[in-house]
């Protein structure tokens, strides 16, 4: 998917450089602003709309809580406290996640790919929800147009300046980038596993250290970067 925009408020100077060392360490975050309280936050949504904020709840004169709920079209938020009796009322909100203070980046990660999905969630949410959303693409390979139903998608390889598509039907190699291509895909039934690879999640079979099994008996790389990315799509806990 495109990059994810996000926003950190948090009025602890250790705080605010944790999270940007985390934020930079994620290949598909862009670090909109970091602020020192919801004024300032404010200030900077105003103008520049974020995908993801990335807050403190306790804050002199006003709050996390109290931020989001003032927030007309609020991003999806991650709350970062060192106090747990807000949970109930920050999952009330529809948050992404609720971090605990000290917060290690690999648990920063997996609220990160939460949020990423509900995220893309909320883009897709007007295909998702039609029933009768158009399920295919067309591609040009040997000089014509070839209609692409994604059902039929096992995985799509890029090889150069092109991608080959995998499907039920004979594979077309086009002229295209991977990341092109991602952006057509429905994002709850595709996910990129490596700079090389996207895969039907339908079609995973197994998964293994760093690779994945698909039912025609393919086995392709997992990046380890995005190892997270395809647990979250096939709903798989890897809490250890």
């Amino acid at each position: 998917m495109s990059t994810i925009k996000c926003l950190i408020v948090d009025d602890e100077p250790l705080g605010r450089e944790i999270l940007e060392n985390f934020v930079k360490r994620i290949h598909f975050l862009e670090l909109a602003g970091v602020c020192e309280d919801a004024f300032e936050a404010l200030e900077i949504l105003e103008n520049h709309p974020v995908d993801l904020l990335l807050s403190d709840i306790q804050m002199p004169q006003i709050n996390g809580l109290e931020f989001a709920r003032s927030l007309p079209s609020p991003p999806v938020i991650i709350f970062i406290t060192a106090y747990d009796q807000f949970a109930v009322n920050s999952f009330e909100l529809g948050v992404a996640d609720y971090l605990l203070k000290p917060v290690s980046f690999d648990r920063f990660l997996k609220a990160i790919n939460k949020a990423k999905l509900q995220i893309e969630m909320q883009k897709n949410d007007t295909a998702v929800a039609n029933s009768e959303r158009q399920d295919y693409f067309f591609i040009k390979a040997d000089n014509k147009l070839n209609k692409v139903i994604f059902s039929k998608i096992s995985y799509i390889e890029a090889i150069g300046d092109y991608i080959k598509i995998f499907s039920s039907e004979p594979a077309l190699l086009t002229y295209s980038s991977l990341k092109a291509m991602e952006e057509k895909l429905p994002f709850d039934r595709f996910v990129r596993i490596h700079n090389s690879y996207i895969v039907s999640v339908s079609a995973v079979k197994a998964v293994n250290a760093n690779t994945v099994e698909l039912f025609d008996g393919t086995s392709l790389p997992v990046a380890k970067a995005r190892r997270e990315a395809l647990f979250a799509a096939l709903q798989i806990n890897d809490d250890k």
